[in-house]
């Protein structure tokens, strides 16, 4: 599997994406589980017009689902190619200006697009520290943790332990004028999110990035990487937020979905739709029947 991994990596953008393709077809005919839960989240969150197709835009979405499946690969191990596929970067100067004016910024990039592919441009730009679950599977990780050092921290010191001590070592980072990245569309572990509304259903969302911000004075910039069509590269999306997300969790965790639906709305087809995002982690009160209005 290691072989084929690099194997994969080896291939042109466009044919690694060609191939994802076909994979994201063959989990999409082959899987009901996949599909039922691709399904049901997007005719759910109102994302398509009254004239569109759900079985359509579903197999689409399940291409694009392939396809970042697939470049992973080649985002991980041939990464110092990722900036030449880079071909607009919108919002990008407002990254520019809070660096120049020596802000930390958290990244906020969801599930959206070539996540992958935005983690890794930023990582070669600026000094990043981020969290990193370890992967139950050895040779997966060995791989992942080479893939996200190539070209930013040979020796590791690019990432932290998802866990408290992970959380201090990068709000410590932070607050010496660095950079994070955090994906806010996980569920997270009891006790570390809110229920709030993400498109009309409540889901537990993590506090995290308003937590950060509050301790470090850390300005927002929520992104994504648009993946182009036939492997002609890349748009990297910024909206920088200068204003601190509101001190209550809850309304702050709201804040911040709503900003994550604004930008899957810009790029429906390419979020995860297939993720359980409104699944109840084990020990977390049940969701509310509705969300009640923020005060």
């Amino acid at each position: 599997m290691k072989l084929l991994l690099r194997l994969l990596a080896r291939l042109p953008l466009r044919a690694s994406q060609a191939l994802g393709v076909i994979v994201g077809r063959l989990v999409y005919a082959l899987s009901p589980r996949y599909r039922d839960q691709l399904l049901e989240n997007v005719s759910r969150s109102g994302v398509l017009g009254r004239e569109e197709d759900l079985a359509r835009f579903a197999h689409r979405n399940a291409e694009e689902n392939g396809k970042g499946l697939v470049e992973l690969a080649w985002a991980l191990l041939r990464s110092e190619q990722v900036a030449s596929k880079v071909r607009n970067r919108y919002g990008w100067e407002g990254v520019e200006r809070l660096r120049a004016q020596g802000r930390p910024i958290i990244f906020v990039t969801p599930h959206l697009g070539a996540y992958d592919v935005a983690g890794r441009y930023l990582w070669h730009q600026m000094p990043i520290l981020a969290m990193y679950r370890p992967h139950k599977k050895p040779w997966i990780d060995a791989l992942l943790r080479e893939g996200r050092n190539r070209g930013a921290a040979p020796d590791g010191t690019n990432v932290a332990p998802a866990t408290m001590a992970g959380v201090r070592m990068v709000l410590k980072h932070l607050r010496r004028g660095g950079c994070t990245v955090l994906l806010p569309d996980q569920v997270p572990s009891h006790g570390d999110g809110e229920w709030v509304d993400f498109f009309g259903r409540p889901a537990y969302t993590m506090t995290l990035p308003a937590r950060l911000q509050q301790a470090s004075g850390a300005a927002l910039v929520f992104c994504y990487a648009e993946r182009l069509p036939r492997g002609a590269g890349f748009d990297l999306h910024f909206a920088p937020v200068d204003q601190a997300l509101p001190p209550d969790r809850r309304v702050a965790a709201r804040e911040v979905n709503a900003m994550i639906e604004r930008m899957i709305r810009a790029c429906p087809a390419q979020y995860l739709w297939c993720y359980n995002r409104y699944k109840r982690p084990a020990g977390a009160p049940p969701p509310p029947l509705r969300e009640e209005p923020a005060r």
